[in-house]
């Protein structure tokens, strides 16, 4: 009798024992809080992959990125892909077996990363695509600037200052859907004109992955075969730009013949307050990098984010949060670049006598 006493007690304590542990588990599993933790209180986890961080550019967004994410509590393992399509597809795989919340990709090829996007998708990861947008796939969001435009302000402030001559066309990397954007933004404004006759486009060549070496080679053989006649380039980037300015300074005419730029890159804007390149488009990065951490980690918990508009990337219309570049030039460094503390204006006017240099503040 005794025996079986026991057996009961022990048995009910038992039972009081897995009746506790339930509750703790249920207090445990609570959605997503404020400090960034996800079910079971495990840290949200966004994977980030960057197209090349050899290029200035991006290594901007990854650090901005990575510091507003960290602030909202997430942790960011964050992979650069160096410029290679089948290394980013690899990385990407790698980045879906981490048990990350959110995948974050700044896109090579803005057509090749469907495979990769539709196994993200089927695990339940949400996809952000990042300034480039991914074309036919199931996307969560994009953020970006209004690329369109940004290729009508390089070709707005060249016309300006060249309403008439012989220009040559330098588009980006053929694999990233912004440079079409930036050529169908640059031709809504010099089409008119060619059209008019005022304008004659004399060369129209896209950049390998926007390789400065690919674009001075461009810019020489385009030299050559126009006997050096060329009044305007319509670069879409800094670093197609300064390609294209090496090849020009070789012939003396750097600072003569009107190039446009994209990035507001350090190397870029020395140039603009040299007198060698024109303008470039400044799209304040702290303001993509920072919106995209907070988009990334509102998919991670599950919010609903708020669009400005959809695009359509082949599959979907997808929403987009779009931001607005700005138009930089020698006589608005100080009041943009400078001003943001995106570059100083020590490093801005290095080259140049310091009783050239603005006004501080």
């Amino acid at each position: 009798m005794k025996k079986c006493k026991g057996l009961l007690l022990l048995g009910l304590v038992s039972l009081l024992l897995f009746v506790l542990a339930a509750c703790g588990q249920d207090v445990g599993k609570d959605s997503t809080d404020d400090s960034g933790r996800g079910e079971g209180g495990d840290k949200l986890k966004i994977g980030l992959s960057v197209s090349d961080l050899t290029l200035e550019r991006w290594q901007h967004d990854r650090d901005f990125f990575v510091e507003k994410a960290e602030e909202l509590g997430a942790e960011v393992l964050v992979q650069s892909a160096d410029g290679d399509e089948a290394k980013q597809l690899s990385q990407i795989q790698n980045m879906l077996s981490q048990d990350i919340d959110t995948l974050v990709i700044i896109a090579i090829n803005s057509d090749a990363l469907s495979t990769v996007v539709d196994q993200a998708k089927a695990e339940g990861i949400s996809v952000l695509s990042y300034d480039r947008l991914i074309n036919g796939a199931d996307i969560d969001a994009y953020v970006s600037f209004d690329n369109v435009r940004v290729g009508e302000m390089q070709a707005e402030y060249l016309t300006e200052q060249v309403p008439t001559g012989k220009y040559f066309l330098m588009g980006g990397s053929p694999t990233d859907n912004n440079a079409k954007l930036f050529r169908e933004g640059q031709l809504n404004i010099l089409q008119p004109l060619v059209d008019s006759g005022d304008i004659e486009i004399i060369g129209d060549q896209w950049v390998k992955n926007w390789d400065a070496n690919e674009a001075l080679k461009i810019m020489e053989n385009a030299l050559t075969a126009n006997k050096n006649d060329v009044d305007a380039v319509v670069a879409s980037n800094d670093s197609t730009a300064g390609g294209a300015i090496q090849a020009l300074e070789a012939q003396g005419l750097a600072g003569k013949v009107a190039i446009s730029g994209q990035d507001a890159d350090l190397s870029g804007v020395q140039r603009i307050a040299e007198g060698t390149q024109t303008m470039t488009i400044y799209k304040p990065i702290k303001e993509i990098a920072t919106k995209s951490a907070e988009v990334a980690v509102q998919l991670a918990k599950g919010e609903e984010v708020k669009a400005d508009s959809t695009i359509n990337n082949g599959k979907m219309d997808v929403p987009f949060i779009k931001l607005e570049p700005i138009q930089v030039n020698k006589d608005n460094l100080a009041d943009t670049v400078i001003k943001d503390g995106f570059h100083s204006l020590e490093d801005v006017y290095k080259n140049v006598p310091e009783s050239e240099w603005p006004a501080a503040g």
